[in-house]
């Protein structure tokens, strides 16, 4: 999980802010203030892993703040000003982010965060499910909670964000039930690609856990991630 703060003295800005990172996969808000110093005040008990900053703001400004941290998270700053631009580069600034903000703007400065293209928008998979028997038990498991499938032996085990099924199924039926986010990555693995939040030549990582990519199925793999992504 991605820990987001949120620093800026406009209250519409940010709500524009909260609203785009909750439907971002992976990220959760723990900080969103127009109080520049109760943001300092934060950071010095809780983890903040990206920030979004605003330049202009009462008390102390966003470039102030910047060269006050000696170990700065990552950071995006929201400004309806440019002159800052060229000095907050020298601060290790992911990118600079121009108000009114876009979501497509929004969503290409967080890849960056990444260094890859392949941080998405949420699916509105809410509505679809799959249905299995766990333990004899009918079990309806919506399509978003799923991360990924490992085959088993004669089993599927289905990771999800609040628990593992066991079920006896082949990963060539159940790729049949579900949306085309989910992908075969792996003689052994059916992923969601909606869940993904890196990935490499070797693997993608989801909720911190790594699923291989194989050969055979690399090319297809990051076509649809850059596909989800645009």
């Amino acid at each position: 999980m991605i820990k987001i703060g949120i620093v800026d003295d406009e209250i519409l800005a940010r709500k524009v802010l909260e609203d785009y990172c909750s439907k971002i996969n992976n990220f959760d808000v723990v900080l969103s203030t127009g109080n520049p110093l109760e943001f300092v005040n934060f950071t010095q008990q809780n983890q903040v892993d990206l920030i979004f900053l605003d330049i202009e703001m009462p008390e102390l400004n966003g470039m102030e703040i910047l060269r006050s941290m000696i170990n700065p998270p990552k950071v995006i700053l929201t400004t309806a000003y440019s002159e800052y631009a060229l000095e907050s580069y020298n601060y290790g600034v992911v990118d600079y982010l121009l108000k009114p903000i876009k979501i497509e703007r929004f969503l290409k400065a967080i890849n960056k965060v990444t260094a890859s293209k392949i941080i998405a928008p949420k699916k509105n998979n809410a509505s679809e499910t799959l249905q299995i028997k766990h333990d004899g038990v009918p079990v309806n498991i919506s399509f978003e909670s799923i991360l990924y499938i490992q085959s088993f032996g004669n089993y599927l085990k289905i990771f999800t964000d609040s628990r593992m099924y066991l079920i006896t199924e082949t990963l060539i039926n159940i790729i049949k039930l579900l949306s085309k986010n989910f992908q075969r990555t792996h003689k052994s693995y059916i992923t969601n690609l909606d869940r993904v939040t890196k990935a490499t030549k070797t693997h993608l990582l989801i909720e911190n856990k790594k699923v291989p990519i194989s050969a055979m199925y690399k090319v297809i793999v990051f076509e649809k991630l850059e596909v989800l992504a645009k």
